[in-house]
């Protein structure tokens, strides 16, 4: 299924009348700014000369950056070297206008250039600064790079993903990916509160800070029960059954035993030994991990007797939650997948995932495309100034 996007029953968006100046690059920041033009603001993407560099990460999307046409959505895109005087100017002209400033630039880089946060709030009461950082204020890791897979690293994320016997990588850009969802929520409170104060904030969001938040329950373990969750492969470290069982054919299936019911219908219908349900090492979760083994061997013994069909069929009449492992090309071809048509700086379109949040009731619109570098840099220049003085 096809979408282009949604607006709400009235025809107006939630943010329409906000203005967004972002210095931003790479993935975090983007994808927050992204979610507010989506919802209706109009955000000015500030780009260093040459642009942001997360333009050349790939040319998977028609010859453009899978990564930058992800994220850039109904941008303008200004390119700019805020250092020149005039250039300098102009920021603070779209700055003095602007409702939320966003940045995601090394630490220290937006004060250097005379933009720090602070003393941009205490010259525009109203304004909402959202600065994205690596570290946050660590002044240990203050000259740490903080790319995604260095904070999966850091945090301990791969520590406790990946096969028992090997460390993985979390296939996508979680830590990016959860900063922008952080930062988009907080923007979203601040806008709440200011429309109560009449007054602006300021908002620091570390991709650190997330994948830390993100690995409480690991981290309680490791703090105040009996350590960390050692990693499991395909399966859960703290619930059995729940994980990947191989049948005849070679496939894996994911089951997923979430309470004492579903055990006892599993072993009723799939394992056809009602039994083993109240057998004393598997009747209650906390025994169904401590002998784990022995329980993967009681499953395996009836999935290695089924091809998949036949073992989820089992599961379905049990009404025990299961999913197939699906390739990214079966997700492509995935029921449950809802696709937006977008277009590239090029005008090539292409369709890709839809936004997650739908508006019920709402109707669909053409979807904005993704700016070239600098496209709109003449036309805000036009419009915030005017003889080289602020307009």
């Amino acid at each position: 299924m096809i979408e282009k996007d949604y607006n709400v029953n009235s025809g107006k968006k939630p943010l329409e009348g906000l203005l967004v100046v972002s210095v931003e690059q790479a993935v975090a920041a983007p994808l927050c700014t992204a979610r507010l033009a989506n919802a209706g603001a109009r955000v000015i993407k500030i780009e260093r000369p040459g642009g942001d560099f997360a333009r050349g990460y790939d040319r998977a999307a028609k010859g453009e950056s899978s990564y930058f046409v992800w994220v850039n959505q109904g941008k303008e895109s200004l390119v700019m070297d805020f250092k020149r005087t005039d250039d300098k100017l102009l920021l603070e002209c779209l700055i003095a206008k602007a409702d939320i400033l966003v940045q995601n630039l090394a630490p220290g880089a937006m004060e250097r250039a005379g933009f720090g946060l602070d003393e941009l709030r205490k010259r525009h009461t109203k304004l909402i600064t959202c600065d994205i950082s690596g570290y946050g204020n660590s002044e240990e890791m203050a000259d740490m790079k903080a790319y995604d897979f260095l904070v999966q690293a850091e945090s301990g994320l791969v520590d406790v993903s990946g096969g028992i016997n090997e460390l993985g990588r979390i296939g996508v850009s979680v830590c990016d990916i959860g900063a922008g969802m952080a930062a988009h929520a907080a923007i979203l409170e601040a806008l709440l509160l200011r429309a109560q104060t009449d007054k602006g904030a300021g908002l620091e969001i570390s991709l650190f800070d997330v994948a830390a938040e993100w690995m409480c329950v690991p981290l309680i373990h490791n703090d105040y029960g009996a350590g960390a969750p050692t990693r499991q492969g395909l399966q859960h470290p703290s619930i059995a059954p729940y994980g990947a069982y191989k049948t005849s054919d070679g496939i894996n299936t994911v089951v997923s035993i979430q309470n004492e019911r579903e055990w006892h219908r599993f072993c009723e219908h799939v394992l056809g030994d009602t039994n083993l349900a109240d057998d004393q090492r598997f009747c209650s979760n906390t025994l169904r991990v401590a002998n784990r083994e022995e329980l993967d061997h009681c499953i395996n013994k009836v999935a290695m007797l089924l091809d998949a069909d036949q073992f989820r069929s089992k599961l379905i009449e049990g009404s025990i939650a299961q999913g197939r492992i699906n390739s990214v090309g079966e997700l492509s071809r995935h029921p449950a997948l809802r696709r937006m048509e977008v277009q590239t700086s090029e005008k090539a379109k292409l369709t890709i995932p839809a936004q997650p949040a739908h508006w019920i009731g709402s109707s669909p619109e053409r979807r904005p495309g993704v700016p070239a570098t600098g496209e709109h840099t003449q036309q805000i220049r036009d419009e915030f100034m005017s003889n080289g003085r602020p307009e």
